[in-house]
Formats: structure tokens, sequence, C-alpha cells
């Protein structure tokens, strides 16, 4: 309780904390998340468009054309944080694309799936890159990647590792959620969690995650009611074999 007010007494404070004390703000985030992933991915390509960082809440009738003439102070944090994200997406996006391409998913409802996920990853990417490119850019470059290892494993490895990815990206949206500073970024970033959660969990279920004899969920899932986040460079580490240096 002492830290939530230490933090309401900050000058800048991020938009978790604003959301938490401002029923307007609330009341502006909840009609965004309702809408959904798509609504969230229009709102993340609109996201430079009216806040106004003297402490006014842009209008909710801003119209998605309006465009920042310079990037508002505390944007280069969201800056890196939209960087990072489009950095794991630009990674979930190209294993689909490599798992689909070597014809190692014969089961057409697998097929389907990954194609399915991959074709999400990718409208992640283009959303994120573009929200770079507003917030002052440059939007992060796409990494090299190496999936040799996993793809010649057979399809028991692909699927255990695309839940692994799943549940890294997951975690890590949670986890930079409360450094994100602008609302309608955090409400899209909320959006896209939502939607990589979704997968993982559905990839958890194909691939028999479970309960283990201790009652804690193995693998990546949480072990609690309450999903854990994971830092930057927890994500990064775990990530890394996936990436060509």
């Amino acid at each position: 309780m002492a830290e939530q007010i230490e933090r309401s007494e900050e000058p800048q404070r991020s938009a978790v904390a604003e959301l938490r004390d401002d029923a307007a703000s609330r009341k502006r985030f909840l009609k965004m998340a309702g809408a959904g992933a798509a609504g969230g991915l229009a709102v993340l390509f609109a996201a430079c468009g009216g806040d106004d960082r003297s402490g006014s809440t842009a209008s909710e009738t801003s119209t998605p054309a309006a465009t920042a003439t310079e990037t508002p102070a505390g944007m280069s944090g969201d800056l890196e944080i939209v960087n990072y994200a489009l950095t794991l997406e630009y990674l979930e996006a190209d294993f689909y694309a490599q798992v689909i391409d070597s014809g190692l998913v014969k089961d057409k409802k697998l097929a389907d799936l990954a194609k399915a996920l991959g074709q999400q990853e990718q409208e992640h990417v283009d959303a994120l890159k573009a929200t770079a490119e507003k917030l002052g850019g440059p939007a992060a470059e796409k990494p090299r990647t190496k999936f040799e290892d996993v793809l010649s494993g057979g399809l028991e490895t692909v699927l255990n590792t695309a839940a692994t990815v799943e549940n890294l990206g997951a975690a890590a949206y949670l986890g930079a959620a409360g450094g994100i500073e602008d609302k309608d970024i955090l409400a899209a970033a909320l959006a896209i969690h939502s939607v990589e959660a979704r997968h993982a969990a559905a990839l958890n279920e194909l691939v028999g995650r479970s309960f283990k004899g201790d009652g804690k969920l193995e693998g990546s899932l949480p072990d609690g009611a309450f999903a854990k986040g994971m830092s930057m460079d927890e994500v990064l580490e775990q990530v890394k074999p996936f990436i060509a240096s």
C-alpha cells in the first residue's frame, strides 16, 4: 500500500498508475480493450496521435490521422519497449514461416494452426513497426534467426518450441506493461498480450503441458492464479539460442 501511495505522488506516472487512479482513463481503456485484438492494433497504429504530456488526457474523439510533429516526453522509453516487442514478434513470425516452408507439418489441422499463428504474429510485426516509426524510430531491424536445430528435431520439438516461444511472448508483454507511459500503446500491448496468451494456451494443451505432482504447472506456465511477467533481460536470454550472432 505504501508503494502505491509513493507511486501516485510521482510527477510522471506510468500508464498503469494513471489507469488505476483516473476513472475517465479506465473507462477509455476498457472501451478499447473490449474491442479485442483488432481494435487494439488499430489503436497501436494511431498511438502517437494526441497524448499530451502536460497532464491532459487525449480526447476519445482524436482521429487516427493525427500525427506527432516530435517525439513527446517519455516516449523514448515507449519506443524501446515497442522495439523490444517488435524483435520478439519478428522472431515468432519467422519461426512459423520456416515451419510452414519446411513441410514438416503434414496434418492439415496443425498446418492451418501454424499458418494462422504465423499470420497473426506478422500482423503484430506490421503494427509494432509502424508504431516505432511514428514514435520517431528507427524501428528495430529484423534479426537473423536460427531454427535449424529445432526443425531437424522433428514435429514434437517444433511444437514444444512453439509453446515455449509463445509463453515467453506473453510473459514479455506482461513484464513490460508497467513501463509503458502512453495509455493507447499500453492498451494495444495488452491486446497483443491477450492473443499471445491464447496462442500459448492452445499450444500448451497441444503438447500436453499440465499440472505436475507438486501442484505446479510445468514449463513456462504460471504456477499460481496470477501470471508472472519476465524482464527484458530474462526474455532475451531465453530467445538467444534462436538468434544468429
